[in-house]
């Protein structure tokens, strides 16, 4: 069984190692987190690993996932080719949707394969990530002997992967952030919105369930276009414009992005798409 040390065992790093660890796809070694208290308790939750203060006390793996924030990638990178300078080679790989491999390109000067590996889920919470991962989507990324380790390893825990081209990142994270990421910006708006018409607040919150459960429903059972219903979906330009107006009185950005997503509905009414 391959070893793997993670670096930066936060919520993606806790929720993959815990699923490699039960599947007995690698052996947890090391992990190391910023503090040592978050580092126990990473380790804790996963079932398995060392607790490590520094790079330094690492021992040698030849896998290696850095699952730190998108912006602190490329420094981590950095640091870890100086850790492993004269060791033997292994598999590096980050989880960044919108970062190629090529970030941690000094890795590679090393004659280590680099890889990105991004699962299409909400991480939000590992309790509940562990159970849902099965038919998640993986996009990988990086050098063919990587991505083919990667492979093996993420379809073992029930993840479809596919392969992605390093151009086309920024774009397919962007998607994941319109599928997923702009609901809860939509829900406040509308709960905002909504409080400013004096409506009482204790039927704010079950409403906005309530027609966010039953939009769910209605795009799962009938897709999205035939879902897709309100004043842009029926062509009412003049209450579109109205109703513009005065989410833009109310508050600026939200009234652009309401006249920019009510564009984007006439689209998809007319054509079934956004694409012209």
């Amino acid at each position: 069984m391959k070893t793997i040390n993670i670096l930066g065992c936060g919520r993606v790093g806790c929720t993959l190692g815990y699923l490699w660890r039960d599947k007995e796809v690698f052996a947890i070694q090391d992990v190391l987190n910023t503090t040592m208290g978050s580092t126990r308790q990473a380790i804790q939750f996963v079932g398995a690993g060392r607790a490590v203060s520094q790079i330094e006390d690492m021992q040698p793996a030849d896998v290696w996932l850095i699952a730190v924030p998108d912006s602190q990638i490329a420094a981590t990178a950095k640091l870890l080719a100086r850790y492993l300078s004269g060791n033997k080679p292994a598999i590096v790989f980050h989880c960044s949707g919108a970062l190629a491999a090529e970030v941690m390109s000094p890795l590679r000067a090393l004659s280590c394969k680099i890889a990105s590996a991004h699962c299409i889920l909400s991480f939000s919470d590992p309790s509940s990530a562990i159970h849902q991962f099965i038919g998640t989507p993986c996009a990988l990324e990086g050098d063919v002997d990587a991505k083919q380790t990667l492979q093996t390893a993420f379809e073992a825990i029930g993840a479809n992967c596919f392969n992605l081209d390093a151009k086309d990142k920024v774009r397919y994270h962007a998607a994941a952030v319109f599928a997923t990421n702009f609901l809860p910006v939509l829900q406040v708006v509308a709960s905002d919105l909504w409080s400013s018409t004096g409506m009482p607040k204790e039927l704010i919150a079950p409403l906005n369930v309530s027609l966010l459960n039953k939009a769910v429903q209605n795009i799962t059972s009938q897709g999205a276009t035939k879902a897709l219903t309100g004043p842009a979906a029926r062509g009412d330009i003049d209450l579109v414009s109205l109703q513009g107006k005065a989410v833009t009185e109310w508050d600026e950005q939200a009234g652009i992005a309401y006249a920019a997503l009510s564009q984007l509905a006439m689209r998809v009414a007319k054509n079934g798409t956004i694409l012209k």
